[in-house]
């Protein structure tokens, strides 16, 4: 569970450090962590192409990356409570920059996915270990702008990720997206073993625990790796290998070990005294239909971060840098909406209308990039953007008041580890069904578009003849002017067929939004109690 949950406010650490020196040294490897959930999407193409890869399976960098950080993710509780939070917050960091490195120097797919996987598991404890540091370090009356600082990374990253990754990509390589975090990891790591400390209660905790017998449940943790991975290659592969219709029984054979792992998961974790993962804070409505939503939230989110990049790249001729530039501005308006999100909680406003008005707003974004075509300018493409992520960040803080308001207080921890898990895993699932979505749909609308492209169509035979004459006239060989005419005409179905694909993603994206508003309906009323702390995280 995350540690943040492990830390009572009460008790504070007491250093001759200023706590703002600790709080900008601990925040830098969050936005680290945070940075490289985003500044790889831009640069996907570019790093499929350098390491001879198809395009299609490119998509693994953002997969395996986010699966291994969901996986760690209930566990950072339990190494920071036996490692000890600096022990565990130092090795992460030390991990996280030595697999950045590695991932710059990667020469194929295979292992930049194996770098990715093990940048992941230790990038997983960086944001619980920052928050607890955090909130040990400030007074209570502080502590809201120590949190204020954190947030601040986590809303900055995403920001100056896409731009960023498209800058270096463009003028640099792409290999400088990972080894630019070389020098602020080592900065980080030298930083934090120089200022940071564990506070009384920590030490004490840790010491019991050394004499007790380790209650750690790996067989949970076995089976829920098995069912992850299982779902993630499904997701993948589905559609390159005909889904259950797989003739070689690959898919067949992961499907029976995903259902066969996620069962035995439930199972186990309702039966025993210490789960990884405890499936018993579903158990309350409320909590149970804020991991829903903010599981097929971030799926949404995901899907159409990932689909952008590569409709602007593909079809509209940008750059990494230019696409990186058109959806960095959501970042404003992901802001702006989280501070009025804020201020009408503080003002005991109903959570579930502002999540369900986020809700809205993610899909009238989706929707509005459906009604966009191929001679859009620059800036058409940004506003939908924004509107995208104003309604993730109207989503975000309330559904924190939501999910943990009438969790009750033992399973406070298990429901915050939980919450993260899907989170985290949503928005993996998002990217891989961002690819599971484009090809068949591209190859149903080329044969459809392939349908009316007859030689007794007018128009198919008008631009023939134009196009003929045109080549004919650089050329001088009326058979090869004639190919040409088709070749033109073939280029203009694929361009086609490939926009219409790439907008039933967004479609697919605006209709699940939709959806989520009617979840709502279905939780309890949620008004944050004055003083009470709008996120849990």
């Amino acid at each position: 569970m995350s540690s943040v949950a492990l830390s009572p406010v009460a008790v504070r650490s007491r250093t001759a450090v200023n706590p703002w020196i600790i709080a900008g040294i601990v925040v830098v490897p969050t936005f680290m962590e945070i940075l490289d959930t985003t500044v790889a999407n831009v640069a996907l193409r570019y790093m499929a192409g350098g390491l001879s890869a198809a395009q299609s399976d490119s998509d693994w960098i953002i997969t395996s990356y986010l699966a291994a950080n969901a996986i760690v993710l209930p566990i950072t509780g339990w190494l920071s409570s036996h490692l000890g939070r600096r022990n565990y917050f130092l090795l992460s960091v030390a991990i996280f920059t030595i697999s950045s490195a590695l991932c710059g120097f990667a020469t194929s797919l295979g292992q930049m996915i194996l770098f990715r996987v093990i940048q992941g598991l230790s990038g997983g404890g960086l944001q619980p270990c920052s928050q607890g540091i955090l909130l040990d370090q400030f007074p209570p009356e502080k502590q809201g702008t120590a949190m204020t600082l954190f947030g601040l990374a986590a809303i900055i990253a995403p920001v100056v990720g896409p731009t960023l990754g498209g800058w270096l990509c463009v003028d640099y390589n792409w290999r400088w997206i990972f080894l630019i975090n070389v020098p602020i990891g080592l900065f980080a790591l030298v930083g934090a073993y120089a200022v940071v400390d564990d506070p009384e209660y920590l030490k004490r905790e840790r010491s019991e625990l050394s004499r007790q017998p380790l209650n750690f449940d790996y067989i949970g943790l076995s089976l829920l790796v098995l069912a992850m991975c299982c779902w993630e290659i499904m997701l993948s592969k589905g559609w390159e290998w005909d889904w259950l219709s797989d003739p070689f029984g690959r898919m067949q054979t992961l499907f029976v070990l995903f259902l066969l792992g996620l069962g035995l998961l439930v199972v186990r974790e309702m039966r025993t005294a210490h789960p990884i993962v405890d499936f018993r804070c579903l158990g309350e409505r409320n909590f149970a239909v804020c991991c829903v939503i903010f599981f097929c939230a971030f799926g949404v989110v995901y899907c159409a971060s990932m689909t952008l990049p590569k409709l602007l790249q593909s079809l509209f001729g940008y750059d990494a840098l230019v696409s990186g530039l058109a959806m960095s501005p959501s970042g404003v308006s992901s802001m702006a909406a989280m501070i009025v999100a804020g201020i009408l909680l503080g003002k005991q406003f109903d959570a579930r209308w502002l999540m369900a008005a986020g809700l809205a707003a993610m899909a009238l974004g989706n929707y509005w990039m459906v009604r966009m075509n191929l001679q859009v300018s620059f800036g058409h493409v940004i506003w939908p953007r924004m509107l995208l992520t104003l309604g993730l960040g109207l989503l975000f803080a309330p559904a924190s008041v939501a999910a943990y308001k009438y969790v009750p207080a033992h399973l406070r921890g298990a429901a915050v580890g939980l919450f993260s898990l899907l989170r985290t895993e949503g928005g993996s699932v998002g990217t891989s069904m961002s690819q599971t979505i484009l090809v068949p749909r591209q190859q149903f609308h080329l044969s459809r578009l392939g349908e009316n492209l007859s030689p007794l169509n007018h128009h198919v035979s008008t631009f023939l003849d134009q196009s003929q004459q045109f080549f004919m006239q650089r050329t001088g060989d009326p058979l090869r002017s004639h190919l040409l005419g088709v070749q033109a005409l073939d280029n203009l179905r694929q361009e086609q067929a490939a926009s219409l694909a790439f907008f039933d993603i967004f479609w697919v994206c605006a209709v699940v939004s939709a959806a989520l508003v009617l979840l709502v309906l279905l939780m309890k009323r949620s008004v944050a109690e004055p003083g009470e702390r709008i996120s849990a995280e």
